[in-house]
Parts: C-alpha cells; sequence; structure tokens
C-alpha cells in the first residue's frame, strides 16, 4: 500500500513539473488568398477545400480592381482583422496588390505569389511589358470607362488552355473587369524584401510572361516550384499550389 501511495505522489509530481510538460501546439497560420485581374474570390474554390481540410483558417477577399490603392487597402483590412500570423498568396495581379498591402505589416509572415507580379518600390506594375510580351495584351478590349475584358474567343487560349472549354466559356462570362489605371500604378514599399517569399512558375502561362515570373521570382530570393500549367494553376493543380502554400506555412512561428 505505502508503495503504491509513494509511486503515485511521484507520478504527480513528475506531471507537475514545469520541464516536462509538453508544449501546446501554435495554431497555424491564417491564409489570406488575393486573386487577380478578370476573377473574383469563388475563383479560389477548388484551393480553398484542401486548405481547410488540413487545418488552416482561410479567407479570400473580394477585391474591386478599380484602382491598385484601392485594391490594396481591401487586402490591408483583411489582414488587420486578423489576430493570428497570416501567410498571404496573390494571383497574377494579385502578387502587386500582395506586395503592397503586407508592407509593414508585423502579421505577415510569408508571401506566396501564383504566376503573379511583384513589383518593386515604386515600379509600375507594367513595367516589364515590352520586354517580356504576351498573347493576352491582344485579348483585350477596353469598355467605355478603361476597363479591360478579355475578348471571349480568346479566353481559353491566352488565360485558361488548360481548363475544359465548359469552364473557360463561364470564365469569360462571369469575368470581372480591371482598370487600365493599374499597369502604370505602384506601391510606394515592396513587401518581399522584408518578408520570405515563395514563387510559383506557370511555364505555358501566356497570360504573364513565364520569364517575367522567373525574373520576379529570383529578384525577390523566392523559393520557386515551377508547374506545367497554364496562367490558372491554382485551378487545375490546386493540390501542388496547396502543398507550397502549407511549407510557407510551415515556416511560421
Amino acid at each position: 500500500m505505502l508503495r503504491k501511495i509513494a509511486f503515485a505522489l511521484s507520478l504527480l509530481a513528475a506531471t507537475a513539473a514545469p520541464g516536462l510538460a509538453k508544449p501546446a501546439a501554435s495554431p497555424k497560420p491564417v491564409i489570406i488568398l488575393v486573386h487577380g485581374a478578370f476573377a473574383d474570390a469563388m475563383g479560389w474554390q477548388k484551393l480553398i477545400p484542401i486548405l481547410l481540410r488540413d487545418g488552416y483558417e482561410v479567407t479570400a477577399v473580394e477585391n474591386p480592381l478599380q484602382t491598385l490603392d484601392g485594391d490594396v487597402a481591401t487586402t490591408r483590412r483583411v489582414i488587420d482583422a486578423q489576430t493570428r500570423p497570416v501567410v498571404l498568396v496573390g494571383h497574377s495581379y494579385g502578387g502587386a496588390v500582395i506586395t503592397g498591402a503586407a508592407a509593414g505589416s508585423s502579421k505577415v509572415k510569408a508571401l506566396v505569389y501564383l504566376a503573379a507580379f511583384g513589383p518593386d518600390d515604386g515600379e509600375a506594375v507594367g513595367a516589364f511589358g515590352d520586354k517580356y510580351p504576351v498573347d493576352l495584351a491582344k485579348a483585350l478590349r477596353p469598355d467605355s470607362a478603361g476597363f479591360l475584358y478579355i475578348d471571349r474567343s480568346q479566353l481559353h487560349k491566352v488565360f485558361a488552355a488548360d481548363v475544359s472549354a465548359g469552364d473557360a466559356a463561364i470564365m469569360g462570362a462571369t469575368q470581372k473587369p480591371l482598370s487600365s489605371s493599374v499597369f502604370t500604378a505602384s506601391v510606394p514599399v515592396a513587401a518581399w524584401k522584408t518578408i520570405p517569399s515563395w514563387f510559383v512558375v506557370s511555364k505555358r502561362d501566356h497570360a504573364i510572361n513565364p520569364d517575367l515570373e522567373r525574373f520576379y521570382a529570383k529578384r525577390m530570393h523566392a523559393h520557386t516550384t515551377e508547374i506545367d500549367a497554364s496562367h490558372v494553376a491554382f485551378i487545375t493543380h490546386p493540390a501542388e499550389i496547396a502543398k507550397v502554400i502549407e511549407a510557407a506555412a510551415a515556416t511560421v512561428k
């Protein structure tokens, strides 16, 4: 009996010892997704379920695509609302948005660029359009207010060649126009200069030249992955994109 009491007391002392207590696991960072031009937050619908399944809280920002400054401000409000560290993901034009929105933020711990623009301080979003031409440029059609649409007859080829024809038709019908002003706009401070970055290059991209994507990735010293996909790899290769995002999230302490 005395032995049982002594064993119970020793076990209690051991489990109560601070040095032996197992530390609680840190909660996972929040994933914030920022869509690009001609799209909206619903475009992430194949990627979000994977991230949710893997235990991440996800928010997809809905940007109006009227001005770069406005989209940066909208995204920054979503960042500011978070109570945990953030992994900020931007596709295409959304890369320019996250470059500005994360600047000066203590909450954003990693940036993930998906076939995206990654401008420098004060550098226009479209600064390298002439050096790195793409088929998309010839397929853009402005409306009376200067907002750009992709010619529906060319969208499948120049924007989303690896989705089905039916899905491409839906993307054409529901596309969200982008103000042409964003291509001459810039952000004052590039967040990738101080925040670790990841970059996914789409090797069959006709919307942003893959060599321009490689240029951005190299300049920001990003962890770089190349995928044999069109501009919308997050739709056609969601598992691979999730893997990159989760690799970035795994570095957040």
